[in-house]
């Protein structure tokens, strides 16, 4: 009635010293750490196995504007040139125009294609010197 609280049986219970340390208590602490700490070491194994399986199939392209690339001529892509599996799959080289990213070129590519002129790596290929007498063949299958 005049701001007093009464007594509880709570506030009758001496509060236990918080400088006192219980061993238990560390040892679980301790343990539950190190069980995170095999955690973790697994996650980054299993992260850096599935980082190797992943990449071993991919392969580094690097291309400058000006370079001469095949261009794999994907079904789902150009249906009016891919029309059977008997048609090429590589077109004549085209030359890179611009790099747009680290997995995207430009390419010179006509107009009458009807697609964009923007390919992945996945969908180029090098065009070499060598390539000169498969050029020479396909232009004269046409």
């Amino acid at each position: 009635m005049y701001g007093n609280n009464p007594w509880t049986p709570l506030d009758l219970v001496p509060i236990s010293n918080p400088t006192k340390f219980s061993w238990e208590v560390e040892k679980g602490a301790r343990e539950i750490q190190e069980l995170h700490a095999k955690v973790r070491e697994k996650i980054e194994k299993s992260t850096e196995q599935a980082k190797s399986c992943t990449s071993k199939k991919r392969r580094e392209a690097n291309f400058q504007p000006g370079d001469l690339v095949w261009i794999h001529m994907r079904k789902e892509r150009f249906l009016s040139k891919r029309k059977s599996k008997l048609m090429p799959r590589l077109d004549r080289p085209f030359e890179i125009r611009e790099k747009i990213g680290p997995n995207a070129y430009k390419v010179d590519l006509p107009s009458d294609y009807g697609v964009s002129a923007t390919f992945n790596v996945a969908d180029l290929s090098p065009y070499h010197d060598e390539d000169e007498e498969i050029l020479s063949l396909w232009s004269n299958s046409n």
